[in-house]
């Protein structure tokens, strides 16, 4: 038994893992109530005053860990869908992923007027539901990457536009309450959110690592991996589903934030400067990307104006104008 280690590649990824503990620290001490870095630390370590401890791990703290959790699936879920589409733009807010946790949510809202954790399990459902939808439509001896992304964006359509006539169908309150979901926040997480999402990745990560093998040679053509010995359908499939259950629980968690699932294994690609799906460096800069964001928004306009997905958002597609003149004058577009 080998391991293949990339000196640069670590060193990424342990600094983009001191960088989410940083912004965590920093995001933790913001708020109508600041709290300096060394207390915030102290607080964790449960040797802060009775106030502050409350306020970071009881009101902070399930916030921030859903921030980096929610990241860190994103990341990890575009890099796997990426790899397997071969293909920059096979994200999952490309292929629709997002807008069927967006339906499965407002279908809860609108016709059910479900609670929150309704409203989650609905999110969970439809980006489940979208994800299969892609598969079975995308499956001819095979599913192969351009065709996976062209059934994705005709899916992802499909569902924009459902989602438009829910919203219609809405009383004003389900409305407004569907359209703060559909931004993607941070707001009002607590431990509920924390829970299920990390049970999740502890379960799928060991999985997607120890295919990651296969997803490399999946990457350079299905009858290379077939030689080398590599079980191509299988292998693609099971992490398909890893892929979609990570997006559609981080959809469910915290909205439909967009570009992160785009962007974060791009970055992660540039700054290690190593081929294959970089998953460890896709899932820290994730987790970075969103919680700087949020710590962003809040130190620029306060805890409850400008929610993250508006952040990520407008970063995202600063991302894409850039990457676009980039390939542009490299005379690839």
């Amino acid at each position: 038994m080998s391991v293949r280690f990339d000196v640069r590649s670590f060193t990424v990824v342990a600094l983009l893992l001191v960088a989410a503990l940083a912004a965590s620290v920093a995001l933790i001490g913001t708020g109508d109530f600041p709290i300096p870095a060394r207390d915030v630390l102290k607080s964790l370590l449960g040797n802060g005053d009775t106030g502050q401890e409350f306020i970071v791990n009881e009101l902070r703290l399930p916030r921030v860990l859903v921030g980096l959790l929610v990241g860190a699936s994103l990341g990890l879920g575009g890099a796997l869908f990426q790899a397997i589409s071969r293909n920059p733009l096979g994200s999952p807010d490309v292929l629709g992923l997002g807008q069927g946790s967006t339906a499965g949510a407002l279908t809860v809202i609108v016709l059910f007027s479900g609670n929150a954790a309704e409203v989650t399990v609905g999110a969970l459902v439809g980006g489940l539901a979208t994800g299969l939808a892609i598969y079975v439509l995308a499956w001819k001896r095979g599913v192969h990457g351009y065709r996976l992304v062209l059934v994705g964006i005709g899916v992802s359509a499909i569902v924009t536009a459902v989602n438009g006539y829910l919203l219609t169908k809405a009383d004003l309150v389900d409305a407004a309450r569907a359209v703060v979901w559909m931004t993607g926040s941070l707001n009002g997480r607590d431990w509920p959110q924390v829970w299920p999402l990390l049970w999740l990745c502890a379960v799928l990560l060991p999985l997607v690592l120890g295919n990651a093998r296969g997803l490399r040679m999946l990457e350079m053509g299905d009858d290379v991996a077939y030689a080398l010995g590599v079980r191509v359908e299988r292998t693609r499939m099971l992490l398909m589903l890893a892929a979609v259950l990570l997006t559609a629980a981080a959809t469910a968690a915290a909205g439909p934030v967009s570009f992160v699932a785009l962007t974060a294994p791009q970055l992660a690609r540039r700054l290690t400067r190593s081929p294959g799906p970089n998953l460890m460096a896709a899932m820290c800069m994730g987790a970075t990307l969103l919680i700087v964001a949020d710590w962003a928004s809040q130190r620029a306009f306060g805890a409850d104006q400008l929610p993250v997905g508006v952040v990520t958002g407008v970063l995202g597609g600063v991302y894409l104008l850039w990457l676009l003149v980039t390939e542009r004058k490299a005379g690839r577009i």
